[in-house]
């Protein structure tokens, strides 16, 4: 199975220069975690997180509405192609430790391929435990005393 066939085709985008404030919004509006950032001739140059957000507006007590989102965005961008074999992507999110792949085609923005994506389909349930296993292990910091 390849990314295309199970990747989310409608993707809601943020320019690098609206506020943070602007991103947030549409993150609710829309119920997703990540927006894929454009540039101004609308090339893909970073990804925006809800974590993004929290951690590099709210946590520095800087005011959303005066900061670009390209001031807090994340820069390294890992993405897939369409044709992209399903558990390739599944093992590419799982190295990186990410939820979230952008589906780029020519350099074009097509989709987003999301764990959530990977998980409905049942043949790649091992490799989409496997992505959640990496990704939660470089979280599991509770203290336990």
């Amino acid at each position: 199975m390849k990314v295309k066939d199970c990747m989310t085709k409608s993707v809601i985008c943020v320019g690098q220069d609206e506020p943070a404030s602007v991103a947030a919004r549409l993150m609710a509006r829309y119920n997703v975690g990540i927006l894929p950032v454009r540039g101004k001739e609308g090339a893909i140059t970073g990804v925006l997180t809800d974590r993004d957000i929290v951690l590099r507006c709210v946590a520095a007590e800087r005011d959303g509405k005066n900061v670009p989102v390209k001031d807090i965005m994340s820069t390294r961008v890992r993405a897939v192609q369409p044709d992209t074999e399903l558990a390739r992507a599944a093992g590419l999110m799982a190295a990186e430790q990410v939820r979230r792949l952008p589906v780029l085609d020519g350099g074009k923005l097509v989709g987003m391929l999301t764990l959530g994506d990977v998980t409905r389909n049942d043949q790649y349930s091992m490799e989409a435990a496997e992505c959640f296993e990496r990704i939660c292990a470089g979280t599991s910091h509770w203290n336990e005393g």
